[in-house]
């Protein structure tokens, strides 16, 4: 009989393992759609509130020092309280953000609301993510770290293509998309809540929230190489926030928000797609292709800011955003190469500390000095960034040590 009752239950444990992960793939989409909507918003605060490319930046900054904090805080809580419990907060948190984003006539309250964002997202970022490789099925091999890295880029892309339209065709267009987002949280606490958790409660809750960062042993060499191409990618990612508004309208010469949604999604959707092509490689391999192809991408980028040529940045948007789908889920994996359950949370808490820092600190640095260079010359420096860390992820890359010893 002991045999014989996990064989009886396994297509309902099945069948609670899929709706877990399509809950938590779901609600992984709906935050960072959440976090997408605002983008295309933001020359309309421009125009309409008298914003700065300093206040934009600011409002990133805000967002991300908010994501930093949650993660190093709360990124381990999920392994003691359960996944569902933080995943609900989170997706309130950022309910919350959008209510007061209806209002935003000051700089405080678009801050404010990022930042309320900020702290949905590093709930979400974690927990989420590691309740997406916990349910996740064991094939095809890369589905978990492929959903658990690009569902955060496949979201960004949506909230900022939907966005976008609305924005440009439909009616309230500065509240609208907020409404929406929050239906569609609501729709994501509704369905974690009546999935399965696959964490159960153990002590050491309060001891957790003592700030922490660990990897186990046999990943701790592949962080310095994960944090280049994080920091690249993501720093790439929080230009794109701050600055690609300002520059589609000034340098590129068009103000259609639909058109900057789409600009931004250039860069975060392929990502998803870069990823399962990333997947056919080893996780050093495909970090090298991966950067490689995305410093061609910036290069083209910088190109088409100094030519004003908008094709050409959407497509070289393009490039980037694929490339970086193979080097970040290519990091990903080679971190969770043999991963236990009790170890899912702390690395993508690592993962997203690592990648969260990479878009504060340029984003700090480029606010202070939009007031002195434009932001075509602070794209060069992006660039630059995209340089130096493609040349060292091309020399010091390496794979997941097979037979080492955990830590």
């Amino acid at each position: 009989m002991h045999d014989v009752a996990p064989v009886i239950n396994l297509p309902r444990r099945d069948r609670g393992l899929a709706l877990a992960f399509a809950s938590a793939v779901i609600a992984l989409l709906a935050t960072f759609a959440a976090v997408g909507s605002t983008i295309p918003l933001f020359n309309i605060y421009r125009a309409e509130e008298g914003f700065t490319n300093a206040d934009i930046s600011l409002t990133v900054v805000a967002y991300s020092a908010a994501t930093l904090s949650t993660l190093l805080f709360l990124g381990r809580l999920s392994n003691h309280v359960g996944r569902r419990p933080l995943a609900i907060a989170g997706l309130g948190l950022l309910v919350l953000a959008c209510l007061l984003l209806l209002s935003v006539h000051a700089i405080g309250i678009l801050v404010a609301g990022r930042l309320l964002m900020g702290l949905g997202a590093g709930l979400g970022s974690s927990t989420l993510t590691a309740y997406i490789v916990d349910a996740a099925p064991t094939r095809p091999a890369w589905l978990a770290s492929v959903a658990s890295s690009q569902t955060v880029m496949l979201g960004l892309a949506v909230g900022a293509i939907a966005s976008g339209a609305l924005v440009q065709f439909g009616p309230w267009p500065r509240d609208l998309i907020y409404l929406v987002v929050i239906c569609l949280l609501l729709l994501s606490v509704a369905l974690v809540a009546v999935s399965p958790e696959t964490v159960g409660p153990t002590p050491g809750g309060w001891r957790s929230l003592r700030p922490s960062v660990r990897l186990p042993v046999r990943g701790r060499h592949l962080v310095p190489v994960a944090a280049a191409v994080f920091l690249a990618t993501w720093a790439t990612g929080a230009f794109y926030q701050a600055f690609v508004p300002a520059l589609v309208e000034d340098q590129l010469h068009t103000s259609n928000s639909l058109v900057l949604g789409l600009v931004f999604a250039a860069y975060m959707g392929p990502s998803a797609l870069g990823a399962p092509l990333g997947g056919r490689f080893s996780p050093a391999t495909a970090q090298r292709l991966g950067m490689v192809s995305f410093l061609v991408g910036w290069i083209g980028i910088i190109t088409a800011v100094a030519t004003g040529t908008l094709m050409l940045f959407i497509a070289a948007t393009v490039v980037a955003g694929a490339s970086q789908g193979i080097a970040i889920s290519a990091a990903t994996r080679g971190l969770l190469y043999g991963s236990t359950l009790s170890d899912r949370a702390p690395i993508f808490a690592v993962v997203y500390l690592l990648s969260y820092s990479g878009a504060t600190v340029p984003s700090l640095v480029s606010a202070r000095l939009s007031g002195i260079f434009s932001v075509p010359h602070i794209s060069l420096g992006y660039g630059g960034l995209a340089l130096v860390a493609t040349l060292f992820t091309v020399l010091a890359a390496r794979n997941p040590q097979i037979h080492a010893v955990k830590g």
